[in-house]
Protein backbone atom coordinates (compact mmCIF):
# COMPACT_ATOMS: atom_id res chain seq x y z
CA UNK A 1 0.00 0.00 0.00
CA UNK A 2 0.98 3.65 -0.38
CA UNK A 3 1.06 6.31 2.31
CA UNK A 4 -1.53 8.24 0.36
CA UNK A 5 -4.10 5.51 1.05
CA UNK A 6 -3.94 6.25 4.79
CA UNK A 7 -5.48 9.68 4.25
CA UNK A 8 -8.35 8.17 2.30
CA UNK A 9 -9.49 6.12 5.31
CA UNK A 10 -11.61 8.37 7.54
CA UNK A 11 -11.70 5.83 10.38
CA UNK A 12 -7.98 6.36 10.99
CA UNK A 13 -8.35 10.07 11.69
CA UNK A 14 -4.92 10.94 10.27
CA UNK A 15 -3.94 14.49 9.29
CA UNK A 16 -0.96 15.23 7.07
CA UNK A 17 1.44 17.74 8.65
CA UNK A 18 4.20 17.59 6.02
CA UNK A 19 5.66 15.56 3.15
CA UNK A 20 2.87 15.78 0.58
CA UNK A 21 5.37 15.14 -2.24
CA UNK A 22 6.41 11.82 -0.65
CA UNK A 23 2.96 10.20 -0.28
CA UNK A 24 3.65 7.61 -3.00
CA UNK A 25 6.11 5.78 -0.75
CA UNK A 26 5.19 2.11 -0.27
CA UNK A 27 4.35 0.91 3.25
CA UNK A 28 5.69 -2.57 4.01
CA UNK A 29 4.83 -2.76 7.70
CA UNK A 30 4.07 -0.84 10.87
CA UNK A 31 5.96 -0.31 14.12
CA UNK A 32 5.02 1.40 17.39
CA UNK A 33 7.86 2.85 19.44
CA UNK A 34 8.75 5.42 22.06
CA UNK A 35 12.45 4.57 22.07
CA UNK A 36 14.85 7.44 21.46
CA UNK A 37 16.80 5.19 19.03
CA UNK A 38 14.65 2.44 17.48
CA UNK A 39 17.06 1.82 14.57
CA UNK A 40 17.86 -1.77 15.57
CA UNK A 41 14.21 -2.73 15.03
CA UNK A 42 13.78 -1.03 11.65
CA UNK A 43 14.41 -2.60 8.26
CA UNK A 44 12.96 0.10 5.98
CA UNK A 45 9.51 0.85 4.61
CA UNK A 46 7.67 0.96 7.95
CA UNK A 47 5.04 3.41 9.12
CA UNK A 48 6.34 4.35 12.57
CA UNK A 49 3.77 5.19 15.28
CA UNK A 50 4.92 7.11 18.34
CA UNK A 51 3.29 8.64 21.38
CA UNK A 52 6.21 11.10 21.75
CA UNK A 53 7.23 9.79 25.18
CA UNK A 54 10.85 9.93 23.95
CA UNK A 55 10.67 13.73 23.58
CA UNK A 56 11.89 15.71 26.61
CA UNK A 57 12.52 19.01 24.80
CA UNK A 58 12.75 20.49 21.31
CA UNK A 59 16.35 19.32 20.79
CA UNK A 60 15.26 15.65 20.82
CA UNK A 61 13.27 15.84 17.57
CA UNK A 62 16.17 16.27 15.12
CA UNK A 63 18.18 13.14 16.16
CA UNK A 64 15.03 11.01 16.35
CA UNK A 65 13.91 11.98 12.82
CA UNK A 66 17.45 11.63 11.46
CA UNK A 67 17.57 8.03 12.71
CA UNK A 68 14.22 7.22 11.07
CA UNK A 69 15.20 8.81 7.76
CA UNK A 70 18.52 6.97 7.77
CA UNK A 71 16.73 3.66 8.31
CA UNK A 72 14.49 4.34 5.29
CA UNK A 73 11.09 4.32 7.02
CA UNK A 74 8.06 5.26 4.90
CA UNK A 75 6.58 7.81 7.30
CA UNK A 76 5.97 8.89 10.90
CA UNK A 77 2.60 9.14 12.67
CA UNK A 78 2.64 11.02 16.00
CA UNK A 79 -0.18 10.73 18.55
CA UNK A 80 -1.76 13.84 20.03
CA UNK A 81 -2.81 12.24 23.30
CA UNK A 82 0.46 12.91 25.14
CA UNK A 83 1.14 16.58 24.29
CA UNK A 84 -2.18 17.68 22.84
CA UNK A 85 -0.60 18.64 19.50
CA UNK A 86 2.40 17.57 17.48
CA UNK A 87 5.28 19.96 18.37
CA UNK A 88 6.53 22.37 15.70
CA UNK A 89 10.13 21.19 16.17
CA UNK A 90 9.11 17.68 15.11
CA UNK A 91 7.28 19.06 12.06
CA UNK A 92 10.35 21.08 11.06
CA UNK A 93 12.72 18.13 11.52
CA UNK A 94 10.53 15.94 9.30
CA UNK A 95 10.46 18.63 6.62
CA UNK A 96 14.27 18.88 6.66
CA UNK A 97 14.64 15.11 6.21
CA UNK A 98 11.75 14.78 3.70
CA UNK A 99 9.93 12.38 6.04
CA UNK A 100 6.11 12.40 5.74
CA UNK A 101 4.48 13.25 9.10
CA UNK A 102 0.92 12.48 10.20
CA UNK A 103 -0.96 13.48 13.33
CA UNK A 104 -3.04 10.74 14.97
CA UNK A 105 -6.16 12.09 16.68
CA UNK A 106 -6.27 11.36 20.40
CA UNK A 107 -9.54 9.46 19.92
CA UNK A 108 -7.87 6.91 17.60
CA UNK A 109 -5.93 4.04 19.18
CA UNK A 110 -2.61 3.03 17.67
CA UNK A 111 -3.97 -0.51 17.55
CA UNK A 112 -6.59 0.67 15.05
CA UNK A 113 -3.96 2.11 12.73
CA UNK A 114 -1.74 -0.95 13.15
CA UNK A 115 -4.55 -3.38 12.37
CA UNK A 116 -5.55 -1.44 9.25
CA UNK A 117 -2.00 -1.26 7.86
CA UNK A 118 -1.25 -4.93 8.57
CA UNK A 119 -4.55 -5.98 6.98
CA UNK A 120 -3.91 -3.89 3.86
CA UNK A 121 -0.28 -4.94 3.43
CA UNK A 122 -1.05 -8.61 4.06
CA UNK A 123 -4.06 -8.51 1.77
CA UNK A 124 -2.13 -6.96 -1.08
CA UNK A 125 0.66 -9.46 -0.75
CA UNK A 126 -1.70 -12.39 -0.52
CA UNK A 127 -3.82 -11.08 -3.39
CA UNK A 128 -0.84 -10.42 -5.59
CA UNK A 129 -0.13 -12.95 -8.27
CA UNK A 130 1.33 -16.14 -6.86
CA UNK A 131 4.18 -15.63 -9.28
CA UNK A 132 5.38 -12.59 -7.35
CA UNK A 133 5.45 -14.55 -4.10
CA UNK A 134 7.25 -17.35 -5.89
CA UNK A 135 9.78 -14.93 -7.32
CA UNK A 136 10.53 -13.62 -3.85
CA UNK A 137 11.07 -17.16 -2.61
CA UNK A 138 13.32 -18.02 -5.55
CA UNK A 139 15.31 -14.83 -5.12
CA UNK A 140 15.89 -15.64 -1.48
CA UNK A 141 16.99 -19.20 -2.18
CA UNK A 142 18.95 -18.51 -5.37
CA UNK A 143 20.47 -15.18 -4.45
CA UNK A 144 24.06 -14.11 -4.04
CA UNK A 145 24.97 -16.92 -1.68
CA UNK A 146 24.12 -19.37 -4.45
CA UNK A 147 25.78 -17.75 -7.42
CA UNK A 148 26.26 -14.03 -7.05
CA UNK A 149 24.17 -11.09 -8.30
CA UNK A 150 24.00 -12.59 -11.80
CA UNK A 151 21.52 -15.19 -10.56
CA UNK A 152 19.16 -12.51 -9.29
CA UNK A 153 19.46 -10.51 -12.51
CA UNK A 154 18.83 -13.62 -14.62
CA UNK A 155 15.54 -14.10 -12.76
CA UNK A 156 14.53 -10.52 -13.50
CA UNK A 157 15.19 -11.12 -17.18
CA UNK A 158 13.45 -14.48 -17.42
CA UNK A 159 10.44 -13.70 -15.17
CA UNK A 160 9.80 -10.01 -15.75
CA UNK A 161 11.58 -9.41 -19.06
CA UNK A 162 13.74 -6.72 -17.44
CA UNK A 163 17.36 -6.07 -18.40
CA UNK A 164 19.33 -4.98 -15.36
CA UNK A 165 22.91 -4.33 -14.28
CA UNK A 166 24.63 -3.75 -10.95
CA UNK A 167 26.97 -0.76 -11.21
CA UNK A 168 29.62 0.73 -8.97
CA UNK A 169 29.54 4.46 -8.09
CA UNK A 170 31.77 5.11 -11.11
CA UNK A 171 29.53 3.15 -13.51
CA UNK A 172 31.76 0.05 -13.69
CA UNK A 173 29.66 -3.07 -14.25
CA UNK A 174 29.69 -5.38 -11.24
CA UNK A 175 27.15 -7.84 -12.62
CA UNK A 176 24.65 -8.12 -15.44
CA UNK A 177 22.37 -10.51 -17.25
CA UNK A 178 22.99 -10.90 -20.96
CA UNK A 179 24.73 -8.22 -22.98
CA UNK A 180 27.13 -6.01 -20.98
CA UNK A 181 26.30 -2.36 -20.54
CA UNK A 182 28.56 -0.07 -22.57
CA UNK A 183 31.15 1.71 -20.42
CA UNK A 184 30.08 5.28 -21.36
CA UNK A 185 26.44 4.42 -20.65
CA UNK A 186 27.32 3.02 -17.23
CA UNK A 187 29.34 6.13 -16.37
CA UNK A 188 26.49 8.40 -17.49
CA UNK A 189 23.93 6.45 -15.42
CA UNK A 190 26.18 6.53 -12.36
CA UNK A 191 26.62 10.28 -12.74
CA UNK A 192 22.88 10.89 -12.95
CA UNK A 193 22.25 8.61 -9.98
CA UNK A 194 24.87 10.36 -7.84
CA UNK A 195 23.57 13.81 -8.78
CA UNK A 196 19.99 12.85 -7.92
CA UNK A 197 21.00 11.25 -4.63
CA UNK A 198 22.97 14.34 -3.57
CA UNK A 199 19.79 16.44 -3.95
CA UNK A 200 18.04 14.21 -1.41
CA UNK A 201 15.61 12.68 -3.88
CA UNK A 202 14.41 9.22 -2.95
CA UNK A 203 15.05 6.36 -5.38
CA UNK A 204 14.31 4.94 -7.81
CA UNK A 205 15.65 7.73 -10.00
CA UNK A 206 14.69 8.08 -13.62
CA UNK A 207 17.56 8.50 -16.07
CA UNK A 208 17.86 8.67 -19.82
CA UNK A 209 20.92 7.94 -21.96
CA UNK A 210 20.89 7.98 -25.77
CA UNK A 211 17.08 7.97 -25.81
CA UNK A 212 16.74 4.92 -23.53
CA UNK A 213 15.02 5.25 -20.13
CA UNK A 214 16.43 3.58 -17.03
CA UNK A 215 15.26 3.21 -13.43
CA UNK A 216 18.10 3.52 -10.92
CA UNK A 217 17.70 1.87 -7.53
CA UNK A 218 20.24 2.55 -4.75
CA UNK A 219 21.70 -0.56 -3.12
CA UNK A 220 21.92 0.51 0.49
CA UNK A 221 24.38 -1.11 2.88
CA UNK A 222 25.12 -0.37 6.50
CA UNK A 223 28.58 1.00 5.68
CA UNK A 224 31.88 -0.32 6.90
CA UNK A 225 32.45 0.30 10.54
CA UNK A 226 28.92 1.64 11.12
CA UNK A 227 26.59 -0.14 13.53
CA UNK A 228 23.59 -1.86 12.04
CA UNK A 229 20.84 0.61 11.26
CA UNK A 230 22.94 3.67 12.06
CA UNK A 231 22.27 6.55 9.65
CA UNK A 232 25.07 7.61 7.34
CA UNK A 233 25.81 11.00 5.87
CA UNK A 234 24.64 10.92 2.24
CA UNK A 235 28.07 12.17 1.16
CA UNK A 236 29.60 8.97 2.48
CA UNK A 237 27.03 6.53 1.15
CA UNK A 238 26.60 8.10 -2.28
CA UNK A 239 30.28 7.65 -3.08
CA UNK A 240 30.50 4.04 -1.95
CA UNK A 241 27.16 2.29 -2.53
CA UNK A 242 26.35 0.27 -5.65
CA UNK A 243 23.23 0.87 -7.74
CA UNK A 244 20.85 -1.29 -9.74
CA UNK A 245 20.15 0.03 -13.24
CA UNK A 246 17.01 -1.38 -14.92
CA UNK A 247 16.24 -0.65 -18.56
CA UNK A 248 12.68 0.56 -18.03
CA UNK A 249 10.65 3.57 -16.98
CA UNK A 250 9.41 2.76 -13.49
CA UNK A 251 7.13 5.80 -13.29
CA UNK A 252 3.97 3.77 -13.91
CA UNK A 253 5.01 0.53 -12.21
CA UNK A 254 2.60 -0.99 -9.68
CA UNK A 255 3.67 -1.08 -6.04
CA UNK A 256 4.22 -4.83 -6.21
CA UNK A 257 6.87 -4.54 -8.89
CA UNK A 258 8.65 -1.71 -7.05
CA UNK A 259 8.60 -3.83 -3.89
CA UNK A 260 10.14 -6.72 -5.80
CA UNK A 261 12.98 -4.55 -7.11
CA UNK A 262 13.60 -3.19 -3.61
CA UNK A 263 13.91 -6.81 -2.48
CA UNK A 264 16.44 -7.43 -5.24
CA UNK A 265 18.58 -4.52 -4.01
CA UNK A 266 18.52 -5.95 -0.49
CA UNK A 267 19.79 -9.29 -1.77
CA UNK A 268 22.56 -7.63 -3.76
CA UNK A 269 23.50 -5.60 -0.68
CA UNK A 270 24.27 -8.90 1.03
CA UNK A 271 26.74 -9.71 -1.76
CA UNK A 272 28.32 -6.28 -1.41
CA UNK A 273 28.81 -6.84 2.32
CA UNK A 274 30.37 -10.24 1.58
CA UNK A 275 32.88 -8.72 -0.86
CA UNK A 276 33.75 -5.97 1.59
CA UNK A 277 34.36 -8.57 4.29
CA UNK A 278 36.69 -10.44 1.92
CA UNK A 279 38.81 -7.29 1.58
CA UNK A 280 39.44 -7.09 5.30
CA UNK A 281 42.69 -9.10 5.18
CA UNK A 282 44.15 -6.96 2.38
CA UNK A 283 43.24 -3.75 4.18
CA UNK A 284 44.85 -5.02 7.36
CA UNK A 285 48.03 -5.98 5.51
CA UNK A 286 48.24 -2.53 3.95
CA UNK A 287 47.66 -0.87 7.31
CA UNK A 288 50.44 -2.90 8.95
CA UNK A 289 52.97 -2.24 6.18
CA UNK A 290 52.23 1.46 6.04
CA UNK A 291 52.44 1.84 9.82
CA UNK A 292 55.91 0.29 9.68
CA UNK A 293 56.93 2.57 6.81
CA UNK A 294 55.70 5.73 8.53
CA UNK A 295 57.30 4.71 11.82
CA UNK A 296 60.71 4.39 10.14
CA UNK A 297 61.00 0.65 10.76
CA UNK A 298 64.05 -1.24 9.54
CA UNK A 299 63.84 -2.25 5.85
CA UNK A 300 64.31 -5.91 6.83
CA UNK A 301 61.16 -5.76 8.99
CA UNK A 302 59.16 -4.09 6.21
CA UNK A 303 60.49 -6.61 3.68
CA UNK A 304 59.36 -9.49 5.89
CA UNK A 305 55.85 -8.04 6.04
CA UNK A 306 55.86 -7.56 2.27
CA UNK A 307 56.73 -11.22 1.79
CA UNK A 308 53.61 -12.07 3.76
CA UNK A 309 51.52 -9.64 1.71
CA UNK A 310 52.75 -10.67 -1.74
CA UNK A 311 51.00 -14.10 -1.92
CA UNK A 312 47.72 -12.50 -0.80
CA UNK A 313 47.92 -9.64 -3.27
CA UNK A 314 49.40 -11.63 -6.14
CA UNK A 315 47.82 -15.09 -5.83
CA UNK A 316 49.47 -17.68 -8.03
CA UNK A 317 52.30 -15.47 -9.30
CA UNK A 318 54.82 -16.12 -6.56
CA UNK A 319 57.39 -13.59 -7.81
CA UNK A 320 58.35 -10.62 -5.70
CA UNK A 321 56.52 -7.60 -7.14
CA UNK A 322 57.39 -4.02 -7.66
CA UNK A 323 55.19 -1.63 -5.69
CA UNK A 324 53.52 1.69 -6.28
CA UNK A 325 51.87 3.91 -3.69
CA UNK A 326 48.73 5.91 -4.41
CA UNK A 327 47.47 8.53 -1.93
CA UNK A 328 43.92 9.91 -2.08
CA UNK A 329 42.17 12.55 -0.03
CA UNK A 330 38.51 13.63 0.06
CA UNK A 331 37.84 17.09 1.44
CA UNK A 332 34.53 18.87 2.02
CA UNK A 333 33.77 22.58 1.84
CA UNK A 334 33.83 24.31 5.20
CA UNK A 335 36.33 21.82 6.65
CA UNK A 336 33.69 19.33 7.81
CA UNK A 337 35.54 17.08 10.25
CA UNK A 338 32.60 14.89 11.31
CA UNK A 339 32.44 13.03 8.01
CA UNK A 340 35.09 10.26 7.90
CA UNK A 341 36.99 11.46 4.83
CA UNK A 342 39.55 8.67 5.07
CA UNK A 343 36.91 5.96 4.85
CA UNK A 344 35.24 7.67 1.88
CA UNK A 345 38.63 8.03 0.15
CA UNK A 346 39.38 4.36 0.87
CA UNK A 347 36.16 3.21 -0.84
CA UNK A 348 36.79 5.47 -3.81
CA UNK A 349 40.42 4.44 -4.17
CA UNK A 350 39.51 0.74 -4.11
CA UNK A 351 37.07 1.45 -6.92
CA UNK A 352 39.36 3.70 -8.99
CA UNK A 353 42.23 1.20 -8.90
CA UNK A 354 40.11 -1.60 -10.38
CA UNK A 355 41.04 -2.12 -14.03
CA UNK A 356 37.75 -2.40 -15.96
CA UNK A 357 39.55 -4.20 -18.78
CA UNK A 358 40.60 -7.10 -16.55
CA UNK A 359 38.41 -10.18 -16.88
CA UNK A 360 38.04 -13.07 -14.45
CA UNK A 361 38.64 -12.46 -10.74
CA UNK A 362 38.03 -8.91 -9.59
CA UNK A 363 41.32 -7.06 -9.99
CA UNK A 364 40.54 -5.36 -6.68
CA UNK A 365 41.74 -8.62 -5.13
CA UNK A 366 45.27 -7.30 -5.77
CA UNK A 367 44.73 -3.91 -4.18
CA UNK A 368 45.37 -3.11 -0.52
CA UNK A 369 44.07 0.24 0.72
CA UNK A 370 44.46 1.59 4.25
CA UNK A 371 43.12 4.84 5.61
CA UNK A 372 44.23 7.20 8.33
CA UNK A 373 42.44 10.44 9.18
CA UNK A 374 41.27 12.03 5.93
CA UNK A 375 43.81 10.18 3.80
CA UNK A 376 43.65 6.79 2.04
CA UNK A 377 46.85 5.02 0.98
CA UNK A 378 46.99 2.17 -1.53
CA UNK A 379 49.83 -0.31 -1.77
CA UNK A 380 49.60 -1.59 -5.35
CA UNK A 381 51.77 -4.53 -6.43
CA UNK A 382 53.08 -4.78 -9.98
CA UNK A 383 54.25 -8.18 -11.28
CA UNK A 384 58.03 -8.51 -11.11
CA UNK A 385 59.85 -8.11 -14.41
CA UNK A 386 62.51 -10.54 -15.60
CA UNK A 387 64.28 -8.56 -18.35
CA UNK A 388 66.79 -9.96 -20.76
CA UNK A 389 70.28 -9.09 -19.54
CA UNK A 390 72.23 -6.46 -21.42
CA UNK A 391 74.87 -7.61 -23.85
CA UNK A 392 77.80 -9.03 -21.95
CA UNK A 393 75.94 -8.79 -18.67
CA UNK A 394 74.73 -11.45 -16.31
CA UNK A 395 71.30 -11.93 -14.74
CA UNK A 396 70.95 -9.79 -11.67
CA UNK A 397 73.04 -6.90 -13.03
CA UNK A 398 69.93 -4.79 -13.60
CA UNK A 399 69.30 -1.73 -11.42
CA UNK A 400 66.09 -3.22 -10.08
CA UNK A 401 65.86 -0.85 -7.15
CA UNK A 402 65.48 2.16 -9.41
CA UNK A 403 61.97 3.51 -10.13
CA UNK A 404 60.48 3.08 -13.56
CA UNK A 405 62.29 5.28 -16.05
CA UNK A 406 65.17 6.09 -13.67
CA UNK A 407 68.70 6.44 -15.05
CA UNK A 408 70.43 3.09 -15.14
CA UNK A 409 67.34 1.06 -15.99
CA UNK A 410 67.97 -1.45 -18.72
CA UNK A 411 65.82 -0.75 -21.76
CA UNK A 412 63.68 -3.89 -21.64
CA UNK A 413 62.94 -3.55 -17.94
CA UNK A 414 62.21 0.15 -18.21
CA UNK A 415 59.78 -0.36 -21.08
CA UNK A 416 57.98 -3.28 -19.49
CA UNK A 417 57.59 -1.52 -16.16
CA UNK A 418 56.22 1.53 -17.90
CA UNK A 419 53.58 -0.66 -19.54
CA UNK A 420 52.39 -2.13 -16.23
CA UNK A 421 52.73 0.90 -13.95
CA UNK A 422 49.82 3.10 -12.90
CA UNK A 423 49.52 6.54 -14.48
CA UNK A 424 47.71 9.33 -12.64
CA UNK A 425 45.55 10.69 -15.43
CA UNK A 426 44.73 7.23 -16.78
CA UNK A 427 43.23 6.31 -13.39
CA UNK A 428 40.70 9.13 -13.71
CA UNK A 429 39.90 8.82 -17.41
CA UNK A 430 36.57 7.00 -16.94
CA UNK A 431 35.61 8.01 -13.42
CA UNK A 432 36.05 11.81 -13.35
CA UNK A 433 32.54 12.64 -14.63
CA UNK A 434 30.45 10.42 -12.31
CA UNK A 435 32.57 11.16 -9.25
CA UNK A 436 32.33 14.90 -9.90
CA UNK A 437 28.54 14.52 -9.81
CA UNK A 438 28.73 12.70 -6.47
CA UNK A 439 31.09 15.26 -4.97
CA UNK A 440 28.70 18.01 -6.16
CA UNK A 441 29.61 21.54 -5.09
CA UNK A 442 31.10 20.78 -1.70
CA UNK A 443 33.57 17.91 -2.20
CA UNK A 444 36.98 17.34 -3.82
CA UNK A 445 38.99 14.21 -4.54
CA UNK A 446 42.74 14.50 -5.15
CA UNK A 447 45.17 11.68 -5.97
CA UNK A 448 48.94 11.32 -6.06
CA UNK A 449 50.81 8.41 -7.66
CA UNK A 450 54.40 7.39 -6.91
CA UNK A 451 56.95 5.76 -9.17
CA UNK A 452 57.39 1.99 -8.94
CA UNK A 453 59.92 0.71 -6.40
CA UNK A 454 61.35 -2.75 -6.01
CA UNK A 455 62.47 -2.94 -2.40
CA UNK A 456 61.30 -2.16 1.09
CA UNK A 457 63.86 0.64 1.26
CA UNK A 458 62.00 2.46 -1.49
CA UNK A 459 58.55 2.44 0.09
CA UNK A 460 59.08 5.38 2.42
CA UNK A 461 60.26 7.54 -0.47
CA UNK A 462 57.38 6.31 -2.61
CA UNK A 463 54.87 7.29 0.09
CA UNK A 464 56.32 10.79 0.38
CA UNK A 465 56.46 11.06 -3.40
CA UNK A 466 52.76 10.13 -3.70
CA UNK A 467 51.85 12.65 -0.98
CA UNK A 468 53.78 15.42 -2.74
CA UNK A 469 52.07 14.54 -6.02
CA UNK A 470 48.67 14.70 -4.32
CA UNK A 471 49.45 18.20 -3.05
CA UNK A 472 50.31 19.22 -6.62
CA UNK A 473 46.92 17.84 -7.71
CA UNK A 474 45.19 19.74 -4.89
CA UNK A 475 46.58 23.02 -6.23
CA UNK A 476 44.73 22.49 -9.52
CA UNK A 477 41.12 23.47 -10.25
CA UNK A 478 38.43 20.82 -10.53
CA UNK A 479 36.49 18.36 -8.37
CA UNK A 480 38.64 15.32 -9.25
CA UNK A 481 42.37 15.84 -9.86
CA UNK A 482 45.48 13.65 -9.95
CA UNK A 483 49.23 14.08 -10.37
CA UNK A 484 52.03 11.60 -10.90
CA UNK A 485 55.62 11.29 -9.76
CA UNK A 486 57.00 12.51 -13.10
CA UNK A 487 55.57 15.96 -12.36
CA UNK A 488 57.73 16.34 -9.27
CA UNK A 489 60.96 16.67 -11.24
CA UNK A 490 60.12 19.86 -13.14
CA UNK A 491 58.88 23.41 -12.77
CA UNK A 492 55.33 21.98 -12.84
CA UNK A 493 55.78 21.13 -9.16
CA UNK A 494 56.48 24.75 -8.23
CA UNK A 495 54.05 26.70 -10.39
CA UNK A 496 50.77 25.58 -8.70
CA UNK A 497 51.99 26.98 -5.38
CA UNK A 498 52.76 30.48 -6.68
CA UNK A 499 50.05 32.88 -5.35
CA UNK A 500 47.70 34.22 -8.01
CA UNK A 501 48.66 37.86 -7.41
CA UNK A 502 52.36 37.01 -7.83
CA UNK A 503 51.61 35.13 -11.05
CA UNK A 504 49.68 38.05 -12.49
CA UNK A 505 52.34 40.61 -11.58
CA UNK A 506 55.21 38.47 -12.93
CA UNK A 507 53.56 37.64 -16.27
CA UNK A 508 52.22 41.17 -16.76
CA UNK A 509 55.65 42.75 -16.26
CA UNK A 510 57.26 40.49 -18.90
CA UNK A 511 54.50 39.75 -21.41
CA UNK A 512 52.06 42.68 -21.39
CA UNK A 513 54.45 45.00 -23.32
CA UNK A 514 54.77 42.32 -26.02
CA UNK A 515 51.03 41.69 -26.18
CA UNK A 516 50.31 45.42 -26.48
CA UNK A 517 52.87 45.75 -29.29
CA UNK A 518 51.42 42.72 -31.10
CA UNK A 519 47.92 44.16 -30.80
CA UNK A 520 48.98 47.50 -32.29
CA UNK A 521 51.41 46.27 -34.98
CA UNK A 522 50.45 42.61 -35.59
CA UNK A 523 54.10 41.82 -35.03
CA UNK A 524 53.75 38.29 -33.56
CA UNK A 525 56.39 38.89 -30.89
CA UNK A 526 54.81 36.39 -28.45
CA UNK A 527 54.82 33.68 -31.13
CA UNK A 528 58.44 34.51 -31.94
CA UNK A 529 59.41 34.32 -28.25
CA UNK A 530 57.78 30.90 -27.82
CA UNK A 531 59.52 29.51 -30.90
CA UNK A 532 62.90 31.00 -29.92
CA UNK A 533 62.78 29.33 -26.49
CA UNK A 534 61.52 26.02 -27.94
CA UNK A 535 64.51 26.02 -30.28
CA UNK A 536 66.91 26.58 -27.37
CA UNK A 537 67.95 29.98 -28.76
CA UNK A 538 69.11 28.60 -32.14
CA UNK A 539 68.77 31.38 -34.74
CA UNK A 540 68.77 29.09 -37.77
CA UNK A 541 66.31 26.49 -36.40
CA UNK A 542 63.95 29.16 -35.11
CA UNK A 543 64.02 31.10 -38.40
CA UNK A 544 63.28 27.89 -40.32
CA UNK A 545 60.44 27.02 -37.98
CA UNK A 546 58.83 30.47 -38.39
CA UNK A 547 59.65 30.64 -42.13
CA UNK A 548 61.56 33.89 -41.59
CA UNK A 549 64.90 35.25 -42.73
CA UNK A 550 67.45 35.19 -39.90
CA UNK A 551 67.75 38.98 -40.05
CA UNK A 552 63.99 39.34 -39.58
CA UNK A 553 64.19 37.03 -36.58
CA UNK A 554 67.04 39.07 -35.12
CA UNK A 555 64.99 42.26 -35.56
CA UNK A 556 62.03 40.69 -33.68
CA UNK A 557 64.19 39.39 -30.83
CA UNK A 558 65.82 42.82 -30.58
CA UNK A 559 62.38 44.41 -30.32
CA UNK A 560 61.43 41.93 -27.52
CA UNK A 561 64.59 42.87 -25.60
CA UNK A 562 63.98 46.59 -26.13
CA UNK A 563 60.36 46.42 -24.88
CA UNK A 564 61.12 44.32 -21.81
CA UNK A 565 64.62 45.43 -20.89
CA UNK A 566 65.78 41.77 -20.94
CA UNK A 567 68.64 40.04 -22.78
CA UNK A 568 67.70 36.74 -24.44
CA UNK A 569 71.35 35.70 -24.60
CA UNK A 570 71.34 35.39 -20.79
CA UNK A 571 70.10 32.16 -19.20
CA UNK A 572 68.33 33.98 -16.34
CA UNK A 573 66.24 36.09 -18.72
CA UNK A 574 65.41 33.07 -20.89
CA UNK A 575 64.23 31.24 -17.77
CA UNK A 576 62.05 34.18 -16.68
CA UNK A 577 60.36 34.31 -20.08
CA UNK A 578 59.87 30.53 -20.04
CA UNK A 579 58.13 30.60 -16.65
CA UNK A 580 56.03 33.62 -17.56
CA UNK A 581 54.71 31.84 -20.64
CA UNK A 582 53.90 28.71 -18.58
CA UNK A 583 52.01 30.74 -15.98
CA UNK A 584 50.11 32.92 -18.42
Amino acid sequence: MRLRALLDTDALGLRLLGGEDELDRPVRGVMTTDLRDPSRYLSGGELVLTGLAWRRDASDSEPFVRILAGAGVAGLAAGEAELGAVPDDLVEACLRHRLPLFAVDETVAFATVTEHVVRQVSGERAGDLAAVVDRHRRLMTSGPAGGGPEVVLDLLTSDLDLRAWVLSPTGRQIAGAGEPLAGPVGAALAGQHLAATRTGRRGPHRAEVAGTAYALFPIRTNGRGAPHGAPRDVRESVLSDWLLAVEADAGDWPAERLDLLQGVTQLIAVERDRRDAARTVRRRLAQEVLELVQAGAAPAEIAARLRVAAPVLLPGLGAAPHWQVVVARVEWAGGDTELPGGRVAQALLEEILVDPAVTGPDSADRIAVAHTGDEAIALVPLPAVAPAPAAGGAPGDEDADKPSGAPGDKGGERQERRDTALHAEALLATVREPLSAGLADDGRLTLGVSAAVHSAEGLRGALEEARHARRVAAARPGRVCAAGHHELASHVLLLPFVPDDVRRAFTARLLDPLRDYDRRHRAELIETLVAFLDCDGSWTRCAARLHLHVNTLRYRVGRIEQLTGRDLSRLEDKLDFFLALRMS
